[in-house]
């Protein structure tokens, strides 16, 4: 695990904060909310941002918001206060979190591996978090695999990382296997460059088909 990139992302995020609301138009609110309402019980967000979906959870959950950059939680912590559940904001780093082993029903993450520098560490702690009955949805922007939009992404990339400290060359689904993560379902949207992605770390919760039991 890279310290030192994760402190130049940082900063890039802190400095994006102030604007960051308006690049999370990028996913449409309708799937948002159809990420969040999918959360029960004891919930972690793993980056959490300026909070763009603590309005989107159900009467039930209660909500423990991280996120490495200090300026995001700032702008996070007004909608906290919103929120029609219980929300917790607390900085902390996804590649090492503090909590202890299976904390959480839920785990969900929008549009953050793409900038946790080692994202199949933060991975493995998701999974280590997470209840082994418990549910994982990621809702993530992916490298294309269209094969010459997938080689224009792998070009553009540094660009990307370097301006905003987000990777969009990310193969997520594959870093979550890489996690020891069970996938039950994927679904696809804006040509399959953003996943809703749900995972379990115990296989016995998707059926044959791969759906979620």
């Amino acid at each position: 695990m890279d310290s030192k990139q994760t402190d130049i992302i940082r900063r890039r995020y802190n400095r994006t904060a102030l604007f960051y609301d308006w690049m999370d138009k990028m996913i449409p609110a309708k799937l948002r909310r159809k990420a969040v309402e999918q959360a029960y019980g004891k919930v972690l967000e793993v980056g959490v941002g300026t909070g763009a979906n603590l309005g989107f959870y159900l009467a039930g959950c209660q909500v423990t918001g991280i996120d490495f950059s200090p300026g995001m939680l700032q702008k996070a912590e007004k909608k906290s206060q919103e929120a029609k559940v219980p929300v917790t904001l607390v900085e902390m780093d996804a590649q090492k979190m503090s909590f202890c082993d299976e904390s959480f029903d839920t785990v969900i993450a929008t549009c953050v591996f793409c900038s946790v520098p080692d994202p199949v560490q933060g991975l493995k702690e998701v999974r280590r978090v997470c209840k082994p009955g418990g549910k994982i949805i990621l809702l993530e922007h992916v490298r294309s695999e269209n094969p010459v939009l997938g080689w224009f992404m792998d070009l553009i990339n540094p660009i990307a990382v370097h301006m905003i400290g987000s990777n969009i060359n990310r193969q997520t689904v594959e870093n979550v296997k890489l996690a020891d993560l069970h996938v039950c379902s994927i679904e696809e949207y804006s040509g399959k460059i953003i996943k809703l992605i749900v995972a379990t770390p115990d296989s016995a919760l998707c059926n044959r088909k791969g759906d979620w039991i």
